[in-house]
């Protein structure tokens, strides 16, 4: 309940917005929306995409972490479990915030760039949460699945 110092949340933003820059510059061409990336800026052919501190993810990441923890804490007796739900949630915000990010360039290149940016930029930041969410509960049955409660942990 204690927030991170700036310090940290400032060393952890950047980087987090610049990987999600270079996921969504890689992800974009293979989907056919040619870019150039400078930084944290994708440049589409319709406009520029800024991946600002506010959508470098931290957010997500964080109350993802906190409510895996909660969630093997609750549901799963075996700590070795508990950790590697925490530890998955990593990956999976990062994927989740970086498809987001793909999803809007898609918009923004087939659709209209005052879409990408009005309703949808809010209402996909609750869906991909609420995906993300979907996906740790699927890793844990997974998990389950291939490391029954009866062996050791």
């Amino acid at each position: 309940m204690v927030p991170i110092p700036n310090l940290v949340f400032n060393e952890i933003t950047f980087p987090l917005q610049l990987l999600a820059s270079k996921v969504a510059a890689v992800t974009l061409p293979v989907l056919g929306v040619p870019v150039l990336r400078e930084g944290n800026v994708i440049q589409l052919p319709a406009m520029a995409l800024e991946i600002a501190e506010a959508c470098s993810g931290i957010r997500s990441l964080m109350s993802l972490a906190t409510l895996a923890v909660i969630y093997g804490y609750l549901l799963e007796p075996r700590t070795s479990m508990r950790v590697a739900l925490a530890l998955a949630s990593i990956p999976i915000a990062v994927l989740a915030n970086s498809s987001r990010i793909v999803g809007t360039g898609l918009l923004v290149q087939y659709w209209d760039p005052e879409k990408a940016e009005g309703f949808f930029h809010a209402f996909s930041g609750w869906l991909i949460f609420v995906v993300s969410l979907i996906l740790l509960f699927l890793l844990h049955r997974a998990l389950e699945i291939l490391w029954p409660r009866g062996e050791s942990s």
